[in-house]
């Protein structure tokens, strides 16, 4: 059995996870505790202050006794707001608190798309566009080619996770652009695990989205590989050698 460690912010889409767990169809086992989340804003200060190390560390010790083998920050505005090297110092702490290796949904953006080997991306936002547009400044510092960035301007993580399939078709279309490789929808508080096959075959490319990456790359951190089509092309890929 792989247990994977999650801390995750508030309560949105956080259902998403036990889909996952079950469509991996593996031993492996997805546990997931809420982190407090302060103040429910998608501005840059509010979002600073949500992954604090004292935050963090708050959810850890659970984790660490339910078995996890590895831990990942499930909230990726909390860690690109900070920038590439302030995001990597949030990890490096985390790690330090939770003895065990750690990441964060943002980092796991980065490494999902050079795993399906794509450099050109387009961005389908739900923040506002200061914060949408730190997301595409924290790609490219990963090496990736950003397309275009779609916001919708939402305001909060509840109307996010309020959101149905025609919204989530709807912003992963109006971020679609022909000459990105595929199409990034980066907030855990969105509901898309249900949807990422469908999303798939109709924009004709990879799907990265938040809460699907966030799980990849805890079991990436666990040197797990599981072939699951139903959480798209990131999990029935090959891997890219790197030479």
């Amino acid at each position: 059995m792989t247990a994977l460690g999650l801390l995750y912010p508030g309560h949105s889409a956080e259902d998403d996870y036990p889909r996952i767990e079950q469509l991996l169809g593996s031993d492996i086992r997805v546990d997931l505790v809420h982190t407090d989340i302060g103040e429910d804003a998608h501005r840059v200060d509010v979002l600073r202050q949500m992954g604090t190390p004292e935050r963090l560390a708050a959810g850890v010790e659970q984790l660490r006794l339910s078995g996890a083998e590895a831990i990942v920050w499930a909230c990726t505005s909390g860690g690109f707001v900070h920038g590439w090297e302030g995001a990597q110092e949030q990890v490096r702490a985390l790690a330090r608190i939770a003895g065990m290796p750690a990441s964060s949904t943002s980092f796991a953006f980065v490494h999902a798309a050079q795993e399906i080997g794509v450099g050109r991306v387009a961005v389908g936002a739900t923040y506002p566009d200061d914060v949408a547009g730190l997301f595409a400044e924290f790609l490219r510092s990963g090496g990736l080619e950003v397309t275009g960035v779609h916001s919708s301007g939402s305001v909060t993580a509840p109307e996010v996770g309020s959101w149905g399939e025609a919204e989530v078709f709807a912003l992963a279309r109006g971020a679609d652009d022909p000459g990105a490789e595929a199409v990034l929808l980066p907030d855990t508080a969105l509901h898309t695990v249900a949807h990422l096959p469908a999303l798939e075959k109709e924009l004709g490319k990879p799907v990265l989205t938040a809460n699907q990456v966030t799980v990849w790359e805890a079991l990436r951190l666990t040197d797990r590989r599981v072939n699951a089509p139903g959480l798209g092309a990131l999990f029935t890929r090959e891997p890219i050698v790197q030479v």
